[in-house]
């Protein structure tokens, strides 16, 4: 693996760690990523599931592209795809790509487990 694939994991772990558990802060959102449809959607994320982890399962990297198969889980505490608060734990599969330029986020790609998620907040 070469320095840039290296260097880009690490950015992508380091980013989780910062955001999982712990409230997404302007300041925290600010350092990861150039990418504003990432922050619109961590900042819609958050009002629903406040203090939402990521949980790495694998990552790949080559180059500037991080490939990541992880979790979704939160506690819903806000309106969520027009549903209100349930108070309920959620946990949904995701998949991820990264695109990293100048040590940030500029791109992001996602696939997350959607029906899972309003199966479980309508049960």
């Amino acid at each position: 693996m070469n320095a840039i694939a290296i260097g880009s994991k690490q950015l992508i772990r380091d980013y989780f760690d910062a955001l999982s558990g712990h409230p997404k802060t302007e300041a925290l959102l600010e350092r990861f990523t150039t990418d504003p449809s990432l922050k619109d959607h961590i900042r819609a994320a958050e009002a629903a599931f406040p203090e939402y982890e990521l949980v790495a399962h694998e990552m790949v990297a080559d180059g500037d592209l991080v490939a990541v198969r992880g979790t979704f889980q939160g506690v819903h505490k806000g309106e969520f795809a027009g549903i209100r608060p349930t108070g309920r734990r959620i946990t949904a599969d995701l998949m991820l790509f990264y695109r990293i330029d100048d040590g940030r986020i500029a791109e992001h790609w996602m696939q997350l487990d959607m029906k899972g998620i309003l199966d479980q907040l309508s049960s």
